[in-house]
């Protein structure tokens, strides 16, 4: 009888010690997975992620220095076009949704100082009958709090592949962004590349002795969040 009391007390304080251990496993960092996986979901609960549209306000213009004929010093030529459309969707954790986020740029719409330079671009350069639009997807972006605050400032970088001319490549935008209380996500941001590569022709005009190889575009963004 005594051997079946004994038997009976050990099994009874097993499931306490086994407990115990665990606790101090956990306590001592040595179940990495569980606790991993209690921060995920603390941090998803934290941030449901967050759909930024373009709102009113939004430009995006070009930069291209060219060298006039009869000046002596070189001209900044600037275009500029308020027609931006599009939407960045930011997931849980603060990256990008990229299967549904993208923003167009319409080219048909740039206007600079001189209608004789615009033509030009629309019809030989661009080519906007055939290839109207800039379209640019962002795949990766640095910089940006998550979840997004209701007032400050970053400094971001956006990651992805923009369609010129017909022509894909991946880019770098590097801007500010400023956060204000009535959910506006606003800020500047700039990219260069040249006209090789995404295939345009330099423009070629009487009045233009040269043209520079890089092109700066820039948006100055406004987006509403939700």
């Amino acid at each position: 009888m005594n051997g079946k009391r004994n038997v009976t007390k050990r099994a009874t304080k097993l499931p306490f010690l086994i407990g115990l251990a665990l606790a101090g496993t956990l306590l001592a960092g040595g179940a990495p997975s569980i606790v991993a996986q209690a921060s995920a979901l603390s941090a998803s609960a934290a941030s449901p992620g967050a759909r930024l549209d373009v709102a009113d306000g939004t430009t995006a213009s070009y930069r291209v220095q060219e060298q006039l004929a009869g000046i002596n010093f070189p001209n900044e030529a600037v275009g500029t076009t308020s027609s931006v459309m599009g939407t960045i969707v930011l997931a849980p954790d603060g990256s990008v949704n990229s299967a549904q986020s993208k923003l167009t740029i319409d080219l048909r719409t740039l206007k600079s100082d001189q209608e004789m330079r615009d033509g030009y671009l629309q019809k030989r350069t661009l080519e906007t009958d055939k290839f109207p639009m800039v379209e640019f997807v962002p795949k990766s972006i640095q910089g940006l709090p998550s979840p997004l605050p209701m007032h400050g400032q970053a400094g971001v970088t956006l990651v992805g592949d923009m369609t010129i001319h017909g022509t894909t490549r991946p880019v770098t935008w590097t801007g500010i962004v400023t956060f204000a209380k009535d959910g506006t996500v606003a800020g500047r941001a700039t990219t260069n590349f040249t006209f090789a590569t995404f295939g345009l022709t330099k423009p070629s005009l009487a009045r233009v002795l040269s043209v520079g190889d890089k092109i700066e575009l820039e948006v100055a963004f406004k987006f509403k969040r939700s």
